[in-house]
């Protein structure tokens, strides 16, 4: 796995347990679920990824978009 698969695979994980415990728990959870949106959108146009950079050190290649 590379490290821009494990960041992708993290994001839609993070927005679908935090849907899931907005629907099931507390709907102060969909708050999390827009936290994860506003960082992928400032990822995309920054480059800037503080979950790249954790993955990175856990020794994942990186692939053509994190480097």
């Amino acid at each position: 796995m590379t490290l821009d698969n494990a960041v992708i695979s993290f994001a839609g994980a993070m927005v679908l347990i935090s849907l899931a415990l907005g629907v099931w728990v507390s709907p102060w959870f969909l708050l999390f679920t827009g936290f994860v949106g506003l960082n992928l959108l400032q990822t995309g146009f920054t480059g800037f990824c503080p979950a790249a950079m954790i993955f990175k050190k856990l020794g994942l290649k990186p692939g053509c978009t994190f480097k």
